[in-house]
């Protein structure tokens, strides 16, 4: 199974060598086997890959993402075409009722909420906590209601402050957030790719200018993981160093329980997709979604 993720922080060439990446710059020359790797992050902008790796490394599945300006991921080069069944896939996902959908969307909202209500556990703020389990309990078909919104009225202030405003950039929790979401996003559109899906077609996500609604829907319940390592790690001005990022990207290393098993995020985000594809085969009602838990860096055995 992959584990490996990279970053490329120096100029550097990436290129195909028997079958594994070769990573060349100024001081180092080094080659890794495809298989191992889960994702790679260039994060620098003078690096060049040649188009024979990006086409291996979509072949095996590997998330790639670039960087913009800013050092944040702006792009992922996810699979194409890699389900043997595609058009089969598709059909079912789009033959998808409106009742059918809004009840997964129930499903998603409440794995969300009870792992919001998790993180504030774990960060000490148990008053918020029991508030935001009440909430979950009140989620109706295709959250009718809009207990989300309500949760997160009450979930970001009891976890990083009454001042706290998402979006607001001057608080560098919010370059902490950005970044970490955008590669557990990745992960998911990946996964999404990989299993024939249309990353398109949302469950409630439904922007015509936005080609992954499908993986905007499922993220949700894995946010969480992200808040968690930045209400424990960041203050509002804490910058977002090279290290910080290497330390978000290994998130999908972590530990996260789903169907009461313990996975790495990146192995959960499949489970998820995998009975995703279930439910459309009408195998199942049921999403295998994740419960949130201490930070804790998976171990294979």
């Amino acid at each position: 199974m992959p584990y490996r993720n990279l970053i490329i922080q120096n100029e550097a060439s990436l290129s195909l060598k028997n079958r594994q990446i070769r990573i060349r710059t100024d001081t180092a020359d080094a080659t890794l086997p495809i298989e191992d790797i889960d994702t790679i992050l260039i994060e620098n902008r003078q690096t060049a890959v040649t188009t024979a790796l990006l086409g291996a490394l979509a072949q095996s599945g590997v998330a790639v993402f670039i960087c913009d300006e800013y050092h944040l991921p702006c792009a992922v080069l996810t699979p194409f075409s890699q389900h043997s069944r595609q058009l089969e896939i598709g059909k079912s996902q789009l033959a998808l009722s409106v009742p059918a959908k809004k009840q997964l969307w129930k499903q998603i909202v409440v794995s969300k909420i009870q792992n919001q209500a998790k993180c504030l556990a774990l960060c000490e703020s148990h008053v918020v906590a029991q508030e935001l389990e009440a909430i979950a309990k009140q989620v109706r078909s295709g959250d009718e209601g809009n207990a989300e919104g309500h949760a997160a009225a009450k979930y970001f202030p009891a976890l990083f402050g009454a001042g706290f405003i998402r979006g607001n950039l001057d608080d560098s929790r919010n370059s902490w957030l950005n970044y970490g979401y955008a590669i557990v996003r990745g992960c998911v559109a990946r996964s999404l790719a990989v299993y024939g899906f249309l990353p398109m077609f949302g469950l409630q996500h439904h922007s015509a200018l936005n080609q992954f609604n499908l993986a905007d829907d499922f993220i949700e319940p894995y946010r969480q993981i992200v808040d968690l390592y930045t209400a424990k790690h960041a203050s509002r001005h804490d910058d977002l160093t090279s290290s910080i990022k290497g330390q978000l990207v290994n998130l999908i290393n972590y530990d996260i329980i789903v169907n009461g098993k313990r996975y790495a995020l990146s192995r959960a985000i499949e489970l998820t997709v995998q009975s995703f594809s279930a439910v459309c085969a009408g195998r199942t009602k049921t999403l295998l979604l994740p419960r949130l838990d201490a930070l804790k860096l998976h171990t294979y055995e």
